[in-house]
């Protein structure tokens, strides 16, 4: 028979004896359990001894979570989370540095525990270590000429204790002195720092800043972004990793009206290129951690637009209007014509032709068509960077458009302002970083003005689907839909560079989109069945011959052709019958 479901048979180790096997009993408290197991090696004190998972985590058995004990498990009797908090509070304290250095790699492993950390942190364990940090390691640095291994050790595993047991979350930031952090941060800015230290220090800054909007301002007046450059050059990319959590935490936690500034300094300290160079093209692969560090980074740039992203366009502001005259002047070579030059009615007229040439929807005063937020005023920011830094393709589309006769001109200004929309949504700019995603994007990191070079390509790319679709004003929306697939698709892809992303997207035409749905519709589970396959099997023939009867059908009705230009044959249209039915 098998086992009652309460009952574990496990295996227990006690140093210099053989392991025992035993059946526990899930239902009897565990005091009993390991005053059993103390009486069946004659040990007294029972309430001074604990059991322990026997593996590399050391975690103590408690009564929450005594159920994860499987059959089979290895356990260990040791000494209680009580005795051994008490053991090391009074070991780190020893005069003998190698006694001490023994005590603290102990902490550090021991603070892993939360059962532990509790005991340990009740003896106001965080406040010692606070003070060693503060105050001890002034007379530890006299002996860091001569012992500098020891030194660089006993603050590591210092730190890696503190960091252990602030990361149970028991005590709260805003416990700590200036002091402290002026330490903390004295070790993030020395040129050459211990490893160790140096990573141990990072994490506890960017915890203090993430935890406390208090203790931000004053890591803020103590580490600058220049400080924390370097760190961002050198070849450890778990140094890397700390690094630019704590600019993100700075990003993330900054006022308002700082993240611009911030934003302005990052520019000019070329954080961006510092990290293309040193960590995204590093012969180093990209782990998870640095790759969610990133992808933070890239959401947090990407949300500097917000505020114009949601900022509506006042009609009356001239020199927000003076930015759709410079638009009208770029497309078609006018200037500004002066006041007197012809009636009011005439230059209405004129500004009215031009400004449906441009795709507006209110050709009157297109001011209006950015009222509409989200995309705000972020659409028209985005049209003028592409009408000045691409000139010759924004003509080109406009006046191509503009030229047609047949409604199947491309609206530039309404596909910008959806295009602007649909931009913010796949990047979702206004939203905070997700905590477990690790989606970021190379290309976003080799431009500095790196969303407006993405919304050129992508309105390039809406036209020339728009085009490939053959389009109608009433196809509109069936041709936003196709270019958020191809750009979809291609972000998938996770090009390296945004001319990788153009040449991506050439091959994602609108004729290549309908076969990859095609394709994936028939490997879909339902196309596959056999009911299915029989009956496509049963109707392809009839099917087939319909089809080219309604195309003999065509050629046989024949059609007519539109004169393409005047420098072309003049003349009417001609019928193709003639030729057709000879055939």
């Amino acid at each position: 028979m098998p086992p009652p479901a309460d009952i574990v048979k496990v295996a227990i180790e006690w140093p210099g004896a053989f392991p025992k096997l035993m059946e526990i009993d899930q239902k009897k408290p565990l005091s009993a359990i390991i005053k059993e197991v103390c009486e069946g090696w004659s040990l007294g004190n029972h309430e001074n001894f604990a059991l322990q998972i026997a593996d590399a985590t050391n975690f103590y058995i408690t009564e929450k979570n005594r159920n994860d004990i499987k059959n089979g498990s290895i356990l260990r009797l040791t000494t209680s989370p009580y005795q051994t908090a008490v053991q090391l509070h009074e070991r780190i304290q020893s005069s003998s540095m190698d006694a001490k250095l023994e005590a603290l790699k102990d902490l550090a492993n021991a603070s892993r525990d939360i059962t532990f950390a509790q005991e340990f942190i009740n003896l106001d364990g965080i406040s010692l270590l606070t003070q060693m940090v503060e105050s001890g390691t002034e007379r530890y640095q006299k002996l860091q000429k001569i012992m500098k291994p020891c030194f660089g050790d006993l603050l590591s595993f210092t730190l890696t204790a503190f960091v252990e047991l602030m990361d149970h979350g028991i005590v709260s930031w805003d416990t700590f002195s200036v002091a402290f952090i002026k330490k903390i941060a004295s070790y993030v800015n020395k040129s050459a720092m211990d490893t160790a230290v140096l990573q141990r220090s990072l994490a506890i800054l960017e915890s203090m800043v993430l935890n406390s909007q208090d203790l931000y301002h004053k890591v803020a007046q103590e580490i600058t972004i220049g400080q924390l450059i370097p760190h961002l050059q050198g070849t450890d990319q778990d140094i890397q990793t700390y690094t630019i959590a704590v600019i993100n935490a700075l990003f993330l936690k900054a006022p308002e009206e700082k993240r611009q500034e911030m934003a302005h300094i990052l520019a000019q300290k070329q954080l961006r290129s510092i990290i293309l160079s040193n960590v995204i093209r590093s012969p180093t692969p990209i782990n998870d951690e640095m790759a969610h560090q990133l992808y933070v980074l890239q959401v947090l740039t990407f949300n500097l637009l917000e505020d114009r992203m949601m900022t509506k366009m006042d009609p009356q502001d001239q020199a927000q209007r003076d930015i759709i005259f410079e638009l009208r002047r770029i497309a078609f070579d006018v200037e500004c014509e002066p006041n007197n030059s012809g009636s009011i009615e005439k230059r209405k007229s004129m500004y009215t032709r031009d400004y449906k040439k441009l795709g507006f929807i209110n050709h009157v005063n297109p001011a209006v068509d950015f009222t509409q937020i989200p995309p705000g005023m972020l659409a028209l920011d985005n049209m003028l960077y592409f009408a000045k830094h691409h000139q010759d393709a924004y003509i080109r589309i406009v006046l191509e458009n503009s030229s047609r006769e047949d409604k199947h001109e491309c609206p530039f200004g309404r596909s910008s302002i959806e295009l602007t929309k649909m931009l913010c949504e796949i990047l979702k700019v206004g939203e905070l970083p997700s905590e477990n995603c690790h989606d970021f994007h190379p290309m976003f990191f080799t431009h500095d003005r790196s969303f407006e070079e993405f919304f050129c390509i992508c309105i390039q790319l809406l036209n020339k689907t728009w085009k490939e679709m053959r389009a109608t004003s009433e196809d509109f929306n069936k041709v936003m839909q196709v270019v958020r697939e191809q750009i979809m698709r291609a972000l998938t892809l996770k090009p390296n560079s945004l001319d990788q992303f153009k040449s991506r997207l050439q091959n994602l035409s609108y004729t290549e989109i309908l076969k990859i749905r095609q394709s994936e519709r028939m490997n879909q589970e339902d196309f596959q069945s056999r009911p299915i396959l029989e009956l496509r099997e049963k109707i392809q023939p009839e099917i087939m011959e319909l089809i080219k009867q309604q195309r003999l059908n065509r050629l046989c009705e024949g059609t007519c052709f539109r004169k393409i230009s005047s420098r072309r044959r003049q003349g009417k249209t001609q019928n193709s019958q003639k030729c057709t039915t000879q055939h």
